[in-house]
């Protein structure tokens, strides 16, 4: 089995991993689910990284969710990019 990293742009503020991490189980298992905070002040940058075990219904998660509104936000959801300089 082959798994899927996907980045979840326009995030609403107010919620927590555990809502992405709901949202994402609708398509298929969910490894982790990441909301990026900012280390300054605690809040949301506003994106997102989640990992599920299936890259197929990753594939369909990021079909169905991508421009969908969530909490007043039209998300913007697609494969993740290897980070520049990671190994």
């Amino acid at each position: 089995m082959n798994g899927i990293n996907i980045y979840v742009g326009n995030v609403p503020f107010k919620i927590a991993d555990d809502d992405l991490k709901d949202l994402f189980e609708q398509y298929g298992r969910v490894e982790t689910a990441k909301i990026i905070m900012d280390r300054a002040t605690g809040r949301s940058r506003g994106f997102a990284f989640v990992e599920m075990t299936d890259r197929e219904e990753g594939l369909r998660a990021i079909e169905e969710l991508d421009t969908k509104d969530f909490m007043g936000r039209s998300l913007r959801v697609n494969e993740a990019k290897p980070r520049k300089g990671q190994f």
